[in-house]
Order: C-alpha cells, then structure tokens, then sequence
C-alpha cells in the first residue's frame, strides 16, 4: 500500500465528525458523490472497510486507526502552523480528554485550572467509565485519557497515576437494617446505589468479600453523576463505593457509615494520551500527573 491521499482521509474524519455522507459534503462545499468516492478510493487503497453506511456512521476497527491518524495530523498540523506564526485566526489549542466522573468531582478539575494559558489551550472534557475511556482514545475522539487500564491503546503512552480509593458506606439507618450480621451475604441482597449499567464497582467488592461466589444485589438505584451517587448513598436509597474524597467529611459528620472498615477498594488510575509531540497535550500531561501524585495514593501492584 502507497502513501494514504490526505484529502480522502481528511474526508472520512468529516464522514465521521458530522455523521452523514450529506453533512460531510456541506461542510466541506462538496458534493455528496464526491464525498462518497473518496471514501470508496480510500477503501481501496487500504483494502479495508472503513465505514458501516449506517445513520450516523459508524468506524470499523481500521476506520478507527485512519481517523486516528486524521485527527494527530490535524494536530500536527496546527501545531506547526503556530510555531510558524500561521494559526492565530484558528484560536487556542484543543485538548479533548476522556475522563471518569469520580475523577471530575474530585481532583482533575483543580488540576486543569494549573495549566498555563499563554499560549491558551480549550479543554474538551468527554466524560466516561474509567475502565472505557480507552473506547475514545482507539477511535480517535480524545488525544488523551484517564483510565483504569495499563495496557497501552495502539498509538499512545501509558503513564501512571495513582490509585483512586472508595470506601463502602451508607447511612447509619440503612446500615441497622440491612447490615447486620455477615457483610457478604449482607451486600449480596441490600439495595445498591450504581453509576450506570456498567458500573461494576460494587460487584467487585462484594466478590472480594465472597470468593467471586457473588456480586451485588439485585435491587440497584442507576444514578449517573458522581455527586448525584454521593447525594443517593446519603439520602439511604442503598450502599455505595463512595470516593474517599466526598466520604471522610461525612463520615466524620456522622451521616454515612463505613461498611467495612480497613477494606477500602483502591482503583489503579493512568494517563494515556497520544505519541505526539504536541507542545499544549505535553504541558497538560506533566500538570495532570503532578497534580494526580498530590491527590490520589501511590499505586502498589
């Protein structure tokens, strides 16, 4: 295979940004065949299917890696054209990262507000499971992510963290009724408060507890906000992993309990982010681990 055309593969990322093979064209003041024989040239070229003609497309697994190149060339090239004093029409930088919401509402907003801004970089913040932010990474979204994995995505570092520790609590009323003798078979049946359906959290404590013999209870609260669950523990609709961060101080208020002292549930946490010598990703890369080394415990194996 030859060199892929830049105009064909800058037009699959338009494919793919805008959804349809009609709003591509628009937005690049084509027409819709032209869009839609770029696309089949550059299928060609790779021998490989790149796009399922559904509405809104969606990338296969090679469409993933040459949208992935699309948008690292796309920063290259701005980053180019700033040091040659060419991109002061563009605006500022764009970093887009996918991050966890227990993450958001701890300790990687203050983080970001460290980054310098001069020259000034616009945060693109995509919100998601840790143990899936590594999805936007492989398919070219974000440049960056925090993740609960070590294994790095085609194309990026993997720099590590720390360990994120959340605590088993709930309030004291529903612990008096639903805790009382054996906790694992106690959790196995109380009511639980989830992030969402992929929140295996609270399963992987119980199993901890249980030998793997069970997970949580059936009776689960789906709430998809990292202060929203906080709010839910606390307002008795179930026991949750609540992070140690939003925990102690109502603990300490006397308002939640903890389930299992001594038996925190630490999540290791790493920062993936493209090979890309991109000046504005580089600076918010050392921020974001410096100020995750302040806020999160070191990560034993």
């Amino acid at each position: 295979m030859k060199e892929l055309p830049l105009d064909q593969v800058r037009t699959l990322l338009a494919v793919v940004d805008e959804g349809t093979f009609d709003a591509a064209a628009a937005a690049l003041h084509v027409t819709p065949s032209a869009v839609s024989q770029r696309v089949k040239a550059l299928e060609q070229r790779t021998g490989r299917v790149l796009l399922q003609r559904t509405k809104p497309v969606r990338l296969t697994e090679s469409g993933e890696v040459v949208v992935r190149f699309a948008r690292q060339l796309a920063r290259l090239e701005r980053d180019a054209r700033a040091e040659l004093g060419l991109a002061a029409e563009q605006g500022p930088a764009r970093v887009p990262i996918a991050v966890n919401a227990d993450s958001l509402a701890t300790w990687f907003l203050p983080a970001l507000t460290r980054v310098p801004q001069d020259p000034p970089i616009c945060f693109e913040l995509y919100r998601e499971d840790e143990s899936h932010t590594t999805a936007l990474l492989r398919e070219g979204q974000v440049m960056a992510a925090v993740t609960s994995s070590p294994e790095p995505v085609a194309g990026c570092t993997v720099r590590q963290l720390g360990s994120a520790r959340y605590l088993a609590a709930a309030t004291p009323e529903f612990a008096a009724r639903h805790v009382t003798g054996d906790l694992a078979a106690d959790l196995s049946a109380a009511p639980t408060v989830v992030f969402d359906l992929r929140d295996d959290l609270q399963d992987a404590f119980v199993r901890s507890l249980t030998g793997g013999r069970s997970g949580a209870g059936r009776i689960r609260h789906m709430v998809p906000a990292s202060d929203g669950f906080r709010d839910a523990v606390v307002a008795g609709l179930g026991w949750g992993l609540v992070p140690e961060p939003q925990a102690v101080p109502l603990l300490r208020a006397g308002r939640l309990v903890e389930l299992a002292p001594g038996r925190p549930l630490d999540v290791p946490l790493y920062w993936q982010q493209w090979k890309l010598d991109s000046p504005a990703l580089s600076t918010v890369a050392e921020v974001v681990a410096a100020a995750a080394a302040e806020a999160l415990l070191p990560h034993h194996p």
